[in-house]
C-alpha cells in the first residue's frame, strides 16, 4: 500500500543513503520521457524538503532542458536487498550550470569531480512510499570506475567539445543551455 508524505523524514533519509542507485524521471510538455539510473556519491538530502544531485556528463542532457522548461521531476529509490522498499520524491526542480551564482554553493556539497556538468536542485512537494515487493534483489558489487577516468582524461577542454557535440540538444531538438555563457 502506498503512503504519501508532505516531507523527507528520517527513516526516509536512512534509506535513500543507504542506497547504491537511483533514478531520474523527467518530462516537456511535448516529446519523449526521460528516465535516467545515477550512482556515485551523487546524492544530498539539504533538507525536508530540499535535494540536490551532481550530474555528470554524459551522452545526452535531456533532464537539464526538461527542468528549464517546466521544472517537474520525480527521483526514485528501490532496495534491491534486504526489506522491500520504493521510495519516490516528486517536485520541481532548477538546474544550476558552472556560470550560475549558485555553483559554489552547490559544489561544496560534493567532492570536486571531473565531468561535473550542472547540479539539480529539487523541492520535494511529496514523497510516496510503497512495497517493492515485485522489484527483484541485486547485490551490489561496487561503482565503476569508467566515466570518471574518462572525464579525467579528457580534461574540461575536452568535456566542454564533447558538451557541444553531444550535449547542447536533447532528442527532441531542444536547447539545453549547457554551453550559454550569460548568467
Amino acid at each position: 500500500m502506498a503512503v504519501k508524505f508532505d516531507s523527507i523524514n528520517e527513516a526516509h533519509e536512512t534509506f535513500m543513503e543507504a542506497q547504491k542507485m537511483y533514478v531520474i524521471g523527467s518530462a516537456g510538455a511535448d516529446g519523449f520521457i526521460n528516465v535516467s539510473p545515477k550512482g556515485m556519491d551523487t546524492f544530498k538530502i539539504i533538507d525536508e524538503n530540499t535535494v540536490v544531485w551532481l550530474n555528470f556528463t554524459g551522452s545526452g542532457n535531456e533532464t537539464s532542458a526538461h527542468v528549464q522548461e517546466n521544472g517537474r521531476m520525480t527521483i526514485m529509490f528501490n532496495s534491491y536487498d534486504k526489506a522491500p522498499l520504493i521510495l519516490k520524491l516528486y517536485g520541481h526542480a532548477t538546474v544550476i550550470h558552472q556560470k550560475d551564482a549558485r555553483w559554489d554553493e552547490l559544489s561544496a556539497h560534493f567532492e570536486p569531480q571531473a565531468g561535473t556538468r550542472q547540479f539539480f536542485e529539487m523541492k520535494v512537494e511529496l514523497v510516496l512510499t510503497s512495497c517493492g515487493y515485485g522489484v527483484p534483489k541485486y547485490e551490489y558489487k561496487g561503482e565503476r570506475e569508467t566515466l570518471k577516468k574518462w572525464a579525467e582524461k579528457k580534461g574540461q577542454e575536452g568535456i566542454e567539445a564533447y558538451w557541444a557535440e553531444n550535449n547542447t540538444l536533447t532528442l527532441d531538438g531542444v536547447d539545453t543551455k549547457i554551453l550559454d555563457k550569460s548568467v
